[in-house]
């Protein structure tokens, strides 16, 4: 059996399960396989790095869900969600740590704040993302939300290149500042690339613009995970047809 044929029967063999991560015990084993990821991939200064973990004073204060490989016990996926009720008694989302929201408050209806995901590097396939999105659509569902916004990141490991070039997608295909502009407190500085470069757009920031999300703005350089952080923001009711099956009630 080929390699890439192995491959395709593992997936295929792993059963999947969206659940929700309540207690000390389930936010540890996101805490965890958020350090493994990030530290890893970003090479990020994390909070809780000597324990092992990627913790933060928003942990409390979020609701965790992921994806758990039912036959290893593992959770292979995570993202935390933080409301507007819970940024209100913080006296700030997560996102305004790195950027000005200008139009905030403003927006009309519920607002969902998305973070700290990550997907184990063997299931990063259509397939997890997807289990992932149908229990963030629940809570959608649950609450209402109008909008869901957050940040996803570009590594800058290769100088800026990437983040550079992916960039210059998104400001011609999904940049709007209609609902709201983030204005970011660490600019990135602009290289100047040739036209024909082609690089590969992060999966979870292309995950978001495929679910019809918007660029609020440029990007933010975060010096802890050395990357380039873009704002999206997603309007429940422009999302897109398309890929709406993956949230189910939501819609």
């Amino acid at each position: 059996m080929t390699q890439l044929a192995l491959e395709r029967e593992t997936r295929h063999a792993r059963r999947l399960q969206a659940e929700r991560l309540v207690g000390r015990r389930a936010l540890q084993e996101a805490q965890s396989l958020r350090f493994r990821v990030f530290s890893a991939e970003f090479d990020a200064q994390l909070d809780g790095a000597d324990a092992g973990l990627d913790s933060d004073e928003f942990d409390r204060h979020c609701s965790h869900i992921g994806v758990r490989d039912l036959q290893s016990g593992e959770l292979v996926a995570t993202t935390r969600l933080l409301d507007h009720r819970a940024a209100a008694r913080l006296g700030r989302f997560y996102s305004e740590k790195e950027f000005k929201l200008h139009g905030l408050d403003g927006l009309q209806g519920p607002l969902l704040e998305i973070g700290r995901t990550c997907v184990d590097p063997r299931y990063r396939n259509g397939g997890t993302i997807a289990v992932l999105w149908s229990e963030l659509a629940e809570v959608l569902n649950e609450g209402d939300y109008r909008y869901l916004m957050g940040c996803a990141s570009i590594s800058l490991r290769d100088g800026g290149i990437q983040a550079q070039a992916v960039m210059q997608r998104l400001r011609e295909r999904h940049l709007s500042t209609e609902h709201l502009r983030a204005e970011p407190t660490k600019p990135l500085p602009r290289l100047e690339l040739p036209d024909n470069l082609i690089v590969e757009m992060p999966p979870l920031l292309k995950a978001y613009m495929r679910l019809g999300a918007k660029v609020c703005g440029e990007p933010c350089w975060d010096p802890d995970f050395q990357s380039a952080d873009v704002f999206v923001l997603l309007k429940r009711d422009e999302l897109c047809p398309r890929y709406a099956r993956h949230f189910k009630a939501a819609v």
